[in-house]
């Protein structure tokens, strides 16, 4: 797809993936529009793009259904027609069901699941409308196998891969592209502010860079792939253990080891970054 001129909706665009995606697509020559809760870091992105294309930012809660019908409303007026939308906000509690509190336990369901989904049904007729498009949804590695600690979080990204697919097969002659990516543990300030909090296993795989991800959300707007797993390793070895539940409790032990050894040494490496800056 030639992205020139094609209007990019972004939630979750003001930093990581989000970002590195705007970044992307800023390059490729497309208008964008910017979703995020905070104004400021929505702002500062913006102001970083507009040399190169036509940014608008939306500030906003993507639970919120009136916003999103505001969203829309926006993009329909500042550009004429929406062709791409890219689900990527994102929230997740890193703690164990019951240790979790209630009101977050449904905030990644509304965040990570129900926005998405009323998001792609305010889309589909504008980017029926414009001619072609796509819709890419942000899963998770987490969303293709069960894993302990993150059940809340694996479920709302698990759903979003199967309302991706499950649309995908109710307009199969629609010209609008339907497809997720599923990454790993991502070197943004999602997972490494949090280091602490984040599960060991999460490390025992490569990590990926909020730019190869977006690397993949572009290719995937025009590719004939239906999900893009990274890195590929890790996306075979979710679909083994999905598959093979006893690989999965035999294997966790070993891949948490191998992964609290990588997560020390990155926190090693953060408190050796913060001694060597000056005062």
């Amino acid at each position: 797809m030639n992205f020139k001129d094609k209007t990019v909706i972004i939630t979750g665009g003001s930093e990581g993936v989000g970002a590195a995606t705007a970044r992307a697509f800023a390059s490729a020559g497309a208008n964008l529009v910017l979703v995020a809760r905070r104004k400021r870091k929505l702002e500062i992105i913006a102001d970083e793009l507009r040399g190169k294309t036509r940014v608008e930012i939306f500030a906003m809660d993507v639970a919120d259904a009136d916003a999103c019908a505001d969203l829309f409303k926006k993009a329909q007026f500042e550009f004429g027609g929406v062709h791409i939308l890219i689900n990527n906000a994102g929230y997740h509690v890193r703690k164990p069901v019951e240790m979790t509190d209630p009101d977050d336990l449904c905030r990644m369901i509304d965040v990570n699941l129900k926005a998405p989904i009323l998001l792609t049904r305010l889309a589909l007729p504008h980017i029926r409308e414009s001619g072609e498009g796509a819709i890419i949804n942000v899963a998770s590695l987490a969303g293709r196998t069960p894993l302990a600690g993150a059940a809340a979080y694996g479920a709302s990204k698990f759903g979003l891969r199967a309302f991706t697919f499950a649309l995908a097969d109710e307009i199969p002659d629609s010209k609008i592209k339907l497809a997720v990516v599923s990454p790993g543990t991502i070197d943004t300030g999602f997972v490494m502010d949090n280091l602490d909090d984040v599960l060991d296993i999460n490390f025992s795989q490569p990590i990926s860079t909020a730019e190869e991800v977006a690397e993949a959300i572009l290719e995937l707007c025009s590719n004939s792939k239906r999900e893009h797993a990274m890195p590929a390793a890790s996306g075979f070895l979710t679909t083994l253990t999905y598959l093979f539940p006893w690989i999965r409790r035999t294997m966790r032990p070993i891949l948490e080891r191998k992964g609290r050894a990588v997560k020390r040494r990155l926190l090693a490496e953060q408190q050796r970054a913060k001694r060597e800056i000056p005062d």
